[in-house]
């Protein structure tokens, strides 16, 4: 089961994929300000693996894409917005690969550039166990310190919606150990395959990608000041004013 929620209004739809380790809790300003300025409707998803969707057998970026694409088949007005990894997913689901039109993507913080020891050690992750917790607490904190939604910016549990869950067992991250699979996908051949306009956008403290290194792909780059890898939990008025250059006149 693929896990979304929808709403808005419009023909004009904007696919909200998050990162690798979040949830579709980390939309919750963004989608606030599309109802709030009329801009379409929006599809916040879980990725497979992450919160209340399924888990897949295997994992990769095409998979996920391939998942992605079915949601929004009939689209005719489509933009993808995508964080880390979902920016690798809206990528290539602009690539017309997966039989969709996708009339322009916005891919925030994607980190372009992996060290052969990044990759091992993600892979390495993905053939651990479930790692279980005592209590709520502490699993909510763990969640916390690997999606980067620290009290700073993420204050308020909505943003954390989904990302545990509880069994006999005890608690765990929702997120499925296996999804670190995908690190590693080639940047540079999804960015080339791309049909629509991008525009990339980062957080002027991150420190999972550089604007340097963004600008290789596009001349279309957006820092967002005093903003870190999660950008669009910190500061979702500058995402949805980007979502707005988007090519978006009627």
């Amino acid at each position: 089961m693929l896990w979304h929620e929808k709403g808005g209004s419009g023909k004009r739809v904007f696919l909200l994929l998050h990162g690798l380790s979040a949830t579709s809790g980390v939309w919750s300003g963004v989608k606030q300000l599309i109802d709030q300025r009329g801009l379409g409707r929006w599809i916040a998803v879980d990725l497979p693996g992450h919160g209340r969707s399924a888990a897949r057998a295997d994992y990769s970026v095409g998979a996920l894409a391939a998942d992605m694409a079915s949601l929004v088949r009939k689209e005719a007005d489509l933009f993808v917005i995508g964080h880390s990894l979902g920016a690798y997913i809206a990528l290539a689901l602009a690539s017309h690969w997966f039989g969709i039109a996708v009339r322009g993507v916005l891919a925030i913080g994607p980190k372009v550039t992996w060290s052969t020891e990044e990759v091992n050690s993600a892979h390495q992750l993905a053939t651990r166990p479930v790692r279980w917790y005592t209590s709520a607490d502490e699993v909510c904190k763990h969640y916390r310190r690997v999606s980067g939604l620290d009290e700073r910016i993420a204050p308020e549990e909505h943003w954390l919606c989904h990302a545990v869950s509880h069994c006999a067992e005890g608690w765990r991250l929702a997120q499925d150990p296996r999804t670190f699979q995908v690190v590693g996908a080639p940047f540079s051949s999804l960015v080339a395959s791309a049909q629509p306009p991008l525009v990339f956008a980062r957080g002027e403290h991150d420190k999972l990608v550089t604007e340097s290194e963004l600008r290789i792909y596009s001349r279309q780059v957006h820092q967002i000041a005093g903003a870190g890898h999660n950008v669009h939990v910190e500061n979702p008025a500058e995402i949805v004013s980007l979502m707005q250059t988007l090519n978006l006149e009627d």
